[in-house]
């Protein structure tokens, strides 16, 4: 089974393709940008390379919504262009795995063209139809993620379409068989072309419930998140098991990897259980739990700033370690496309902003896992400073900013929240140089960007303290069997300490994090011993006897070899 469990090994670098090197100076990043830039993903110690979605698309939702699977949108490339890169890829080792749209479509779609002549049509039963209520009332109270009613209605006929997300973006009905044939139809045509894995977005809605009940809701509000009562349903299995099966006939080390946003670990292990035969590796948001206690109750939590719940994240991580560990361990990452950057969300940018990027790249990859590390994060990237509110197109930020302003509070504070919890600060141009463009292209980029001495490739590459240095020395680590196969131990200590131990024949490794802004001191007993010796830290912890004191966002990382010290 060792050729099949390639992903268990595994470094995965996150490539957000429009964001990450311009090379035809459109202000757009593409295809060619990648390949340009493969042997310094290599370098960095990655082992794969998961790209967002670059296929045919209007671009209402970043590439979310295709128009067409089997070619690549052209502000990206071109279909030889991905050729081009996937062998470029393994050439240098690297896998290449590609993000799949499986529960929706956009509206362009020639699927959803066809559905639109009508009842009749044989396309009609690839999305999900409903007849208004009597009076031409919405089928239901069932409010959609950006927003507004997940019902629209067609422009010739009747019915009403169902959308999850956006109105541009049709679900796909998976209780139809051809639905099914055409999704696994596309999968086989990118492996052909040699893509190594998949993952799945939005996996967990690809079921909907039976019907379609107007869901009575408590203090007086008139609708119902969709989101939240169309997922995890029975038939998601089925629909995956399936498709996974399918797809390993085509290439058997084919990796899964599931976009279950929701999913706590116990559910995170039923889609990722190797006896399941569906998903390799569970990427769930509940990892990082936020002390709620200083947010204003009538504003949505999730648009609302606060700190990291260390007491409850240590639970949680030690639960993921533990349960997700029968399929190799977690997914282990800070943030992606869909979150605020890690140093800026976790650490302290002002101050610590190299100790706060190391020490949490040692917290978290050195643990038992994968680590899926999204572009930039490797140099210390902050997050964008949007100074308009109508840039955000993360969901609800706009009726966020609205309800904000009605409740009296000031277009600084508004933003500053904004800035600190969309999705869209973390989506700016890779910082290659501190040039006018940031090295990213020759002209304005498609977004917001940040050019900053230092926090750029080109000055830490040049840098042996640098937080790039430092992760490549943290990714060499995790590439040795004690950091890839060791049990873990969480020790318990106080919350701003992140304390674990790492076994593995005769191999111990104590990895020591600071959390905080302060220093701390913990009392180690032996690390002064004989045999023990400190493989990584970041700067200004001390090590006196066997008394650690760990500087503000300190890390240190030690380790005793019995083999050695025998």
């Amino acid at each position: 089974m060792e050729e099949q469990d390639w992903w268990k090994k595994a470094i995965v670098y996150q490539v957000y393709p429009r964001s990450f090197k311009d090379t035809n100076g459109d202000g757009i990043g593409d295809l060619k940008g990648i390949i340009s830039r493969l042997d310094y993903i290599q370098q960095l110690g990655a082992t794969a390379i998961w790209l967002n979605p670059i296929f045919t698309s209007p671009q209402v939702d970043n590439g979310y919504d295709v128009s067409d699977y089997y070619t690549i949108d052209p502000i990206f490339g071109t279909i030889e262009d991905v050729e081009e890169l996937i062998a470029a890829a393994h050439k240098r080792d690297l896998k290449v795995i590609f993000d799949f749209v499986v529960n929706h479509t956009s509206d362009k779609h020639p699927w959803f063209q066809e559905a639109l002549k009508g009842p009749e049509n044989p396309y009609r039963d690839f999305y999900i139809w409903e007849d208004p209520k009597k009076g031409g009332h919405l089928p239901n109270n069932w409010v959609a993620v950006f927003g507004g009613s997940v019902w629209e209605k067609e422009p010739v006929g009747d019915q009403y379409y169902f959308h999850l997300f956006k109105k541009e973006m049709p679900d796909l009905n998976w209780d139809n068989p051809e639905v099914e044939k055409a999704m696994l139809d596309i999968g086989k045509f990118w492996l052909h072309h040699g893509v190594d894995g998949f993952r799945l977005d939005a996996f967990i809605h690809m079921d909907k419930l039976d019907d379609f009940q107007t869901i009575e809701m408590e203090e007086g509000r008139e609708l119902v998140s969709a989101q939240k009562i169309n997922a995890f349903l029975p038939n998601i299995k089925n629909y995956v098991q399936k498709l996974t099966m399918d797809l390993r006939k085509v290439k058997k080390d084919v990796f899964i990897l599931g976009e279950a946003a929701s999913a706590d670990v116990d559910l995170a292990f039923e889609y990722a259980d190797p006896e399941s035969n569906m998903c390799d590796a569970i990427v769930s948001f509940l990892i990082f739990p936020e002390d709620e206690q200083m947010k204003d109750p009538r504003l949505p939590f999730n648009m609302q700033s606060s700190r990291l719940d260390r007491k409850a994240f240590k639970k949680v991580m030690t639960d993921w370690q533990t349960k997700m560990n029968p399929t190799g361990g977690p997914v282990l990452y800070w943030s992606n496309h869909d979150m605020p950057r890690a140093v800026s969300r976790f650490g302290n940018v002002e101050k610590y902003r190299d100790n706060s990027s190391k020490m949490l790249a040692t917290l978290m990859y050195l643990q038992h896992g994968i680590p899926f590390i999204f572009n930039g994060e490797e140099i210390g990237m902050r997050n964008l400073q949007c100074a308009d509110h109508h840039i955000f197109d993360t969901p609800g930020a706009i009726p966020f900013y609205e309800k904000a302003k009605q409740l009296g509070y000031s277009e600084e504070h508004i933003l500053k929240e904004l800035n600190h919890t969309g999705r869209d600060v973390s989506r700016g141009a890779m910082q290659w140089d501190a040039s006018k463009f940031a090295g990213f292209s020759t002209v304005e980029p498609w977004s917001v960007l940040n050019v900053e001495e230092k926090y750029n490739v080109a000055d830490q590459q040049r840098d042996p303290n640098s937080i790039l240095a430092y992760y490549q020395e943290v990714l060499k680590l995790k590439k040795s069997s004690l950091f890839r196969e060791g049990s873990f131990k969480l020790t318990e200590t106080k919350e701003a300490l992140y304390i674990y131990e790492r076994d593995f024949e005769g191999q111990r490794a104590i990895i020591c994090c600071n959390l905080s802004d302060t220093e701390e001191h913990i009392q180690e007993d032996g690390i002064s011993k004989a045999g023990w010796k400190i493989l990584l830290q970041n700067e200004g912890n001390t090590i006196d006897q066997d008394a650690v004191t760990l500087a503000p966002y300190g890390a240190v990382v030690f380790l005793h070899d019995t083999k050695v010290s025998k």
